[in-house]
């Protein structure tokens, strides 16, 4: 069975971008994006109204870190480490399958700019290679074409489309499934352990 652990934090860098450990201070940038009514509008989360309704969020993520749940990054450009214009995750951790499921978000004034498929190919890397995943997935409104593009750009297939899978703000919405499987199969040890045998009586 899978047993990631995640400390001391993993911090990851690409040729632009350092995605670090959330922190408190992060709220006040946090709350704008993730109360954007545009930027959540396929996403079935609550709109983050207030900073302490980010600080909230920001406290499950740590606890969700704390038990090896789950791991979501801070996106920061390499030239301002400190400033948040994104997430990104691994949760919705299936330990006995090898398998998470891959979440992000960007500020809009930078999206298009090929930031956060710089951001979903170094954590997908660190999926397969440091947590030793078999399988990530990615849950999608359809209606988000542009998302669903950048997941195949990415190397995810689309697998599946629920009809009406889930109730999000006064109607049912389709649900579009995308994973991608690892590259690095023999690195996977999951051999289970030798059962001994026994007499029934």
């Amino acid at each position: 069975m899978l047993e990631p652990n995640f400390s001391p934090f993993p911090e990851l860098t690409t040729e632009r971008l350092l995605l670090r450990e959330l922190a408190i201070s992060d709220a006040p940038a946090i709350q704008p994006l993730r109360g954007n009514i545009d930027v959540m509008r396929y996403i079935n989360r609550p709109l983050t109204l207030t900073v302490e309704d980010a600080e909230k969020w920001i406290g499950i993520v740590v606890d969700s870190l704390v038990k090896n749940e789950g791991i979501t990054w801070c996106i920061c450009l390499k030239e301002a480490p400190l400033e948040h214009i994104g997430t990104i995750g691994l949760w919705r951790i299936e330990k006995e399958n090898y398998r998470a499921e891959i979440g992000y978000m960007l500020a809009p004034s930078l999206q298009g700019k090929g930031i956060m498929y710089e951001a979903i190919k170094k954590v997908v890397d660190y999926g397969f290679k440091e947590m030793k995943l078999h399988s990530i997935e990615g849950r999608i409104d359809p209606r988000n074409v542009a998302s669903g593009m950048l997941l195949e750009k990415c190397g995810f297939v689309k697998e599946a489309h629920f009809k009406e899978a889930y109730y999000m703000r006064g109607s049912f919405t389709d649900t579009a499934v995308y994973s991608i499987l690892t590259p690095y199969r023999e690195a996977i040890n999951t051999e289970e352990p030798a059962m001994e045998s026994s007499a029934v009586l």
